[in-house]
């Protein structure tokens, strides 16, 4: 049985038998549900003239389907968090690194070397700003990869994006906003193989045709990506970290 719980200006909470959701009313067209890592928690947007009732019917459909996510979701293997020393291991494009630290009186620099990233800092940096020159390199790897394969899908899909913009994001892997032709990356996806990386540069793009999930949208997914579903899977498989997202 569902029934609200909690009640601001936009947003109620309702329960889905054990489960409670998040439910927030947008001017949107259509109901919109998310089981969100890492911990599986539900949260569903829907039309501000939509009725409870509609909503309800809805998330109990989902019920199966949000369960088997959250079982998901807590069984994904994770990584330690980053304190970003000598010999720590990271990733890119689903390759393994050791961080190699040095410290030296100029600018900070960041580089590769085989099987290692070069770190070179100066001395007392601490692990905040260290993270950060780490992340602005990761965040630039990302752009420079993903500028080609926008160039290489927006012909096949017919749409072209306005701007491009890479930060690292909670919850997702990617976004689109179709009114802004914009598309969001997350700096993430860096650690990931390259595939992945293609992968969601075309599940956003396709969102410039259909906002949605909807059968138009994987009928497009599957005419431009066939294996689309497997480069999702794969992306879903890998080891999370200090940030969770999906896709």
């Amino acid at each position: 049985m569902i029934s609200p719980m909690r009640q601001t200006t936009s947003t109620t909470h309702i329960s889905i038998g054990d489960i409670t959701a998040e439910l927030t009313f947008k001017n949107i067209k259509h109901l919109h549900l998310r089981v969100h890592p890492p911990h599986g928690a539900v949260r569903i947007s829907a039309p501000t003239h939509m009725g409870l009732d509609r909503v309800r019917d809805f998330a109990l459909e989902k019920l199966n389907w949000i369960k088997r996510q959250q079982v998901r979701l807590q069984s994904q293997p994770r990584l330690a968090p980053r304190e970003y020393v000598d010999h720590e291991p990271h990733f890119l494009w689903g390759q393994r690194y050791l961080l190699n630290v040095t410290e030296h009186s100029g600018p900070a620099s960041i580089a590769l070397n085989h099987d290692h990233i070069l770190l070179s800092i100066r001395p007392g940096t601490g692990r905040d700003k260290r993270e950060a020159l780490v992340s602005a390199w990761y965040r630039e790897q990302l752009r420079t990869a993903a500028m080609p394969l926008i160039a290489k899908w927006e012909p096949l899909i017919g749409r072209q994006i306005t701007r491009l913009y890479v930060q690292q994001m909670k919850t997702r892997w990617g976004s689109c906003n179709p009114r802004r032709r914009s598309i969001r990356l997350n700096s993430e996806l860096a650690r990931k193989p390259r595939q992945c990386l293609e992968y969601v540069v075309v599940h956003e793009l396709v969102h410039l045709i259909e906002p949605s999930h909807n059968k138009v949208f994987k009928r497009h997914m599957d005419d431009l990506m066939p294996q689309w579903r497997l480069f999702r899977a794969e992306l879903n498989r890998l080891p999370i970290g200090y940030t969770d997202r999906q896709v």
